[in-house]
This record gives C-alpha cells, sequence and structure tokens, in this order.
C-alpha cells in the first residue's frame, strides 16, 4: 500500500481501538439465560428486536438497554420477577461504564504515527455522550485532530466526513473492525481501508469477506506501521 495520497488516517473505535462487544456479550448471555426456557433461539428474539429498533434507536449502550429489556418481556413476561429484570437493567447500564482500555498495540502505534505526515481522526457510530466518554476513559483524545461520532456509517457519512476533513475520498484511509460500516462504505466512495479484525462480531455487522485493491487486512495493530512505510 502506498503512503500516497493519503492525508487523513481515521479510525473506527469499537473494537478497533478498545474491547466493546466482548461486554456487550456478556450481557446478551445474561439474557439468554433468562428467556432460553421460553424461546428456542435466545439469540434470534434479541436480534428481532434490534433490527426492528434499529431506525428509532440507533446504535449504542441505551438501544441495546431498551432492546435487552424489550426481549426479555416480550418472550418471557410474566415469568420474570422484577428484581430479575433490574439485575437484567443493571448489567446493561453498565456498558456505560465499560473500561474502554486501548487493545494491544493501539496506543503504541498512535504515538509512532505522530511522526507522519498524515492527519488522524476517530470515525465511529454510536450515542454521542457515551462514545466520548469512552474515547476521555480510554485516554486516547490527544492523539487525533478530529473525531466525528455519527449514528450511522454508510457511504453518505463518509462523503461528509471528507467534506468536514477538507479532503478528497481517496485522501483518506479508514482503518476498522467491522466490514460492513468500515470498510465496504469507505472503498465505495474511493478511499482506502485497512481491515483488522476483531475477535467478536455483533450480529447486525455480519457482512462477506471483501477483496479490494484499496484494501488491506492485517492481524495486529501495529501491522499499519509496516503497511505506510
Amino acid at each position: 500500500m502506498p503512503t500516497l495520497p493519503f492525508r487523513v488516517i481515521a479510525f473506527d473505535a469499537d473494537d478497533t481501538l478498545w474491547d466493546c462487544q466482548s461486554h456487550f456479550e456478556a450481557v446478551e448471555n445474561h439474557l439468554y439465560q433468562l428467556i432460553a426456557p421460553y424461546c428456542e433461539d435466545p439469540a434470534q428474539e434479541l436480534f428481532q428486536t434490534e433490527s426492528g429498533n434499529m431506525a428509532d434507536l440507533g446504535y449504542g449502550c441505551k438501544a441495546f438497554t431498551i432492546s435487552i429489556i424489550e426481549t426479555a418481556l416480550r418472550v418471557a413476561g410474566d415469568h420474570l420477577p422484577a428484581d430479575t429484570l433490574a439485575e437484567l437493567l443493571s448489567h446493561s447500564k453498565s456498558l456505560l461504564q465499560l473500561p474502554a482500555t486501548p487493545l494491544p498495540e493501539v496506543e503504541e502505534t498512535l504515538q509512532r504515527l505522530q511522526a507522519y505526515p498524515y492527519r488522524l481522526a476517530v470515525f465511529t457510530k454510536g450515542e454521542l455522550q457515551d462514545q466520548e466518554n469512552k474515547l476521555h476513559r480510554s485516554g486516547l483524545g490527544k492523539y487525533f485532530s478530529h473525531v466525528e461520532i455519527t449514528s450511522d456509517k454508510t457511504e453518505v457519512e463518509f462523503q461528509q466526513l471528507c467534506e468536514h476533513l477538507g479532503i478528497l475520498p481517496n485522501e483518506l484511509l479508514m482503518v476498522g473492525n467491522s466490514l460492513k460500516s468500515d470498510i465496504a462504505p469507505a472503498l465505495t466512495i474511493g478511499a482506502w481501508a485497512i481491515h483488522i479484525p476483531f475477535h467478536v462480531t455483533w450480529q447486525l455487522e455480519h457482512f462477506e469477506d471483501i477483496e479490494h485493491e484499496r484494501l488491506q487486512k492485517i492481524e495486529h495493530f501495529s501491522e499499519i506501521i509496516k503497511l505506510l512505510k
């Protein structure tokens, strides 16, 4: 991958810079244990609820919490006592304080990238306050000159990102773990991309594998430096 014509390297946040999905999966498993006696496929029940809520609630801890409680009530109904639902609610709300500890090699790589002639940005989707708080807790905010939090990440939002940064699409390099949200729309508008998969993937982010001349795939965050040399 050539170093030019990049001017900006944008990073996804959740499951790219810090672990997020494994904390969500712990809450999902809590729900599944509660509703398993009352349905055939607990995961499908939650997926159905989240899919139905997506247009109105979008992404983030608050939307997830509503879908968790809604699924529990819809599937198990009066079988779950109030204190059991309260525990599930408390577990869900704990996601608002997940540690946001940087994943291995992330901070060291961002430090090294300070010496390169690129602007670094965060481009992530989710609920504004939640994402801002996670970035603050991570301690990584000092490495980025631009932070953009959006309700979704499609070609439209990627085009808007380029406009806000004052660059052409082919001057953007996007780094992220989601083929659906980080990689596919970036490639569609003419940007470059680096895919670094996370060990778990949210069901709504599942996507077919992509091969593209402007896409590189890596396993370790520090490999970004090698690709830019």
